[in-house]
């Protein structure tokens, strides 16, 4: 009884309110944490749920509908449309251009994002985590004025570093003529993204290493482990949350961009039109709205699935460490386990506990 008292009294300190919750001291309204209760807190919450359906939830609704319509720019379409249903999407899934283009996002992300951004951001990441001083300081403002510039600025640049009669590049090298967004123009524009992109993955890889105890990479040291060894048996298992939700990011991110447009514009013919470059051409180059809107569609189901595919994975690992943190805990007490390494529940013979000792 006293301890159920006990119980009663600890409720009502944490939260305001006995544990029976509603309907408490004559029938009020259930407050929140705040004491705000619900009408106010849906006032507080409206002005972002309002912004959230203008800028979001509508056009997401009408680019649906543009994509199930022939509707133009110009012409007797733009003035009444036709409802086409899916024809525009089955007509996508047959088109060349299509399918060039979105080999070429694939290779983009692939080559800037998976292998560039995620293995450069975290080499930095490395090599930083136990310097100090004016080296470090300069470093990571060079890889952040690259993250925060403009994309307008950026991308004159490069097109100056880049460039045949007085390249900076071809300076550098002793390439007079070199026509390296002509000869190259994929690899230019990836080695712009990975340079542009890769301070958002060092800042996370940063953050993630802090978190690496320093005594667990010292005991591998001197266990003999090597620094590959040392990378994959120590600090990977702790970071690979980290590492699935930077690829993610920047998978998704690298997915939709469009400032190669700023530099190559899609050429030389197409070699560098990439998904969102191929839909603004179609949409607004040709006039083909409704075509541009199912070519839309197409693409935020691409990034579901990847989204999906990550998220998937990282709630595998999660699970895992739930697992091995259960199976430890059962270790230490003492205790019987079941199959997966938790704690097995008593036999239904046991003698239940008394009262007085719960």
């Amino acid at each position: 009884m006293a301890a159920t008292t006990s119980s009663a009294e600890s409720a009502t300190r944490a939260g305001g309110q006995p544990a029976g919750g509603a309907g408490a001291r004559g029938g009020e309204p259930e407050r929140d944490a705040a004491g705000l209760g619900r009408r106010r807190a849906a006032a507080f919450v409206a002005p972002a749920l309002v912004l959230i359906a203008l800028f979001l939830v509508l056009p997401a609704v009408w680019t649906l509908y543009l994509g199930a319509t022939d509707y133009r720019l110009t012409g007797i379409p733009a003035i009444d449309p036709s409802f086409v249903g899916l024809d525009n999407v089955t007509r996508a899934l047959g088109d060349d251009d299509f399918l060039h283009s979105l080999w070429l996002t694939l290779l983009f992300v692939l080559g800037s994002a998976v292998i560039g951004q995620a293995g450069l951001g975290f080499a930095l990441a490395w090599w930083m985590r136990e310097r100090a001083g004016r080296l470090r300081t300069t470093l990571e403002a060079l890889v952040m004025l690259a993250w925060i510039l403009p994309s307008s600025v950026v991308a004159f640049l490069w097109i100056a570093f880049l460039d045949r009669d007085g390249g900076t590049l071809n300076t550098l090298l002793h390439t007079p003529g070199a026509a390296w967004l002509l000869d190259h123009p994929m690899l230019s524009i990836i080695v712009y993204n990975i340079w542009r992109g890769s301070a958002f993955s060092m800042m996370l890889y940063s953050a993630a290493l802090g978190n690496v105890p320093a005594s667990h990479l010292e005991t591998a040291r001197l266990a003999g482990a090597s620094g590959w060894q040392q990378l994959r048996d120590v600090v990977f298992p702790r970071i690979r949350g980290h590492v699935l939700t930077n690829l993610l990011l920047i998978s998704l991110w690298t997915f939709n961009d469009f400032t190669p447009f700023l530099i190559t514009a899609g050429g030389p013919n197409g070699a560098t039109e990439t998904l969102p470059v191929h839909i603004y051409k179609t949409a607004l180059g040709s006039g083909a709205l409704g075509y541009g809107a199912a070519l839309s569609f197409l693409m935020l189901l691409i990034n579901l699935v990847v989204a999906v595919i990550y998220l998937r994975l990282l709630g595998q690992k999660n699970k895992a460490r739930g697992s091995g943190k259960r199976r430890t805990a059962a270790r230490g007490s003492g205790g019987p386990t079941d199959e997966d390494g938790a704690p097995a529940a008593p036999p239904a013979d046991a003698p239940a506990a008394k009262e007085g000792t719960a």
